[in-house]
């Protein structure tokens, strides 16, 4: 096998250009000067309030809040690595003026522009680079108004609002009201939404992105767009196809959806020892096929039992059912004795609560807690490393195949996997839809995630993660070999800059979007001919550029 034109292309700078960077800390601090010289001038920084270019721009060197800013959203410890490039400046938004004054200079001065909403990208491009050049962090932090209008039943959520910010504010206004996006709080919607976002209602109402019906976008050329004014080419492919590829997104309009005022969760644990084996090959074959009110996803982890046999591991598998139903108790137990008897099902099990009390409970936060938690930024648990990955499943796993993958959790302290059912409303909507493809045939995904707290572990850990792939290839859907965005994995492969071909992008691409891709990449040569807002995986344009 050849050695790869990306590959080669990095040796060819490490030889040919590296050297040089020594010789450019002058021309280093005249970008700088000439960046900010244009976010002063540009005609598009407007603000109504008056707001000081001081309280926007950050940079290293002339900031003392630049550092605490960066690392702030940062939710893995891999990417605080000093050797990954850092942005020159952090530009934080109050107004859309700034979002324009930012890509417009940048794209003047020769700079990329990075986005985020949240700093929850699996592999940290929303605000490092492993490319040599210098670029702009856009964070979304100040950017986070939600607009809940209950009359059109829609809200209007900025891109830097937080999951659990949109969940609090549609709760206050109605408790039969909900939106199908993901369990993590602190995530945040601009990025969610454009990857697909699925959560514990996505078997009811579909994706995030299925229920968006307005966007606004900053595009290369600093146009606020709608969906009206900037077509249903380019707003289908930002819902689910990565908005970071086509713009920068400022907004969603969202379709609220219902919900009852009472739904009922209920957890079952059983370890390989108390038959989990045998629940969970029975529910590989029912679980996509439960009524769309019923969500009952599947999480595995490595405990340790401390009452075994001296001189015997201790350590197994523990299987959790987790399950939350839209409706009460005395309709759940009835639909799960007749569809997974098996489960043993018992009201014991189960308790009714409000939804927004299970988007507490799916957080893992106690549901006695004011829901106003969900308000809170910092993160409120330790920070770890962390690597993860993803696989869509189109036919139960033989038994022999979860042995060996559970014989290889074992010899890993800090792995789980989390196996979430489709099914439902998926099936119903067609793959081309959005450019999430992932819908009619699938049963179950599957993510993969190992975490660890030392530094010095990382490759034994990265390897472990990258084998447990390898070995899962036979049980996973193939042609492609299919992966969701939202839990993005660069081993998939990676963009080489502004001159990536079609080619070369789509080794990764048609894992995430299958022929989709062909279409975004259509989208993307229309919208960003010259590929200003690349990043590591972002949609490639279908012309080379030199």
């Amino acid at each position: 096998m050849g050695i790869p034109q990306c590959r080669i292309r990095h040796y060819l700078f490490l030889l040919f250009y590296l050297p040089f960077i020594w010789l450019s800390s002058s021309s280093y601090s005249l970008q700088a000067e000439s960046f900010l010289e244009c976010f002063n001038s540009t005609s598009y920084y407007y603000s109504p309030q008056s707001i000081p270019i001081s309280k926007v721009v950050f940079t290293s060197k002339s900031s003392a809040l630049f550092s605490s800013l960066l690392q702030s959203s940062i939710k893995n410890l891999r990417f605080l690595n000093t050797s990954l490039q850092k942005p020159l400046f952090l530009v934080t938004p109050f107004h859309q003026s700034h979002v324009q004054s930012a890509i417009v200079c940048a794209n003047k001065k020769g700079l990329q522009i990075r986005v985020r909403s949240g700093g929850h990208d699996y592999e940290g491009i929303s605000y490092v680079s492993s490319d040599q050049s210098q670029f702009i962090l856009l964070d979304f932090i100040n950017f986070r108004s939600i607009d809940i209008d209950m009359k059109t039943e829609t809200a209007i959520v900025e891109a830097g609002a937080t999951l659990g910010e949109l969940y609090y504010r549609i709760a206050e206004k109605s408790p039969i009201h909900g939106f199908p996006a993901g369990s993590c709080p602190t995530v945040g919607m601009g990025g969610h939404v454009g990857g697909g976002g699925f959560g514990t209602l996505f078997r009811k109402y579909g994706l995030a992105a299925d229920n968006v019906i307005d966007a606004k976008i900053v595009d290369v050329n600093g146009r606020i767009m709608d969906r009206n004014s900037m077509g249903e080419d380019l707003f289908w492919a930002i819902r689910g196809g990565g908005g970071a590829s086509f713009g920068v997104i400022l907004s969603w309009k969202l379709k609220l959806v219902y919900v009852p005022s009472n739904v009922t969760v209920f957890v079952v644990q059983k370890t390989l020892e108390q038959g989990a084996i045998h629940l969970f090959q029975k529910w590989q074959r029912i679980a996509h096929k439960l009524h769309e009110d019923l969500f009952l996803h599947v999480t595995m982890g490595v405990i340790d039992e401390q009452n075994k046999t001296p001189n015997m591991s201790s350590k197994t598998i523990l299987i959790s059912f987790v399950s939350l139903f839209l409706g009460r108790i005395e309709r759940l137990i009835p639909l799960m004795n007749s569809h997974f008897p098996e489960l043993g099902l018992e009201r014991n099990n189960c308790t009714e609560m409000s939804w927004i009390q299970s988007v507490l409970f799916f957080a893992g936060i106690s549901i006695e807690t004011p829901p106003k938690v969900l308000l809170k930024r910092p993160p409120t648990s330790k920070m770890l490393f962390f690597k993860a990955k993803s696989d869509f499943v189109i036919s139960p796993i033989p038994q022999i195949g979860f042995e060996g993958l559970w014989t290889k959790m074992l010899e890993e302290e800090a792995s789980y996997l989390i196996l979430t059912p489709y099914g439902g409303k998926m099936r119903q909507i067609s793959d081309f839809d959005t450019p999430f493809p992932h819908r009619k045939g699938n049963i179950f995904g599957i993510q993969y995630m190992v975490t660890w707290e030392n530094a010095n572990e990382t490759y034994r850990h990265l390897s472990w993660i990258r084998e447990v792939y390898d070995y899962m290839e036979p049980y996973v859907s193939k042609h492609p070999r299919a992966a969701y965005l939202n839990y993005r994995d660069l081993d998939l492969g990676r963009n080489c800059g502004r001159n990536t071909s079609y080619e070369e992008a789509k080794v990764w691409g048609l894992k995430y979007y299958k022929s989709n891709f062909d279409r975004l990449v259509r989208v993307k040569t229309k919208v960003d001919p010259l590929n200003f807002f690349w990043n590591e995986q972002s949609i490639p344009t279908s012309v080379y550029h030199s």
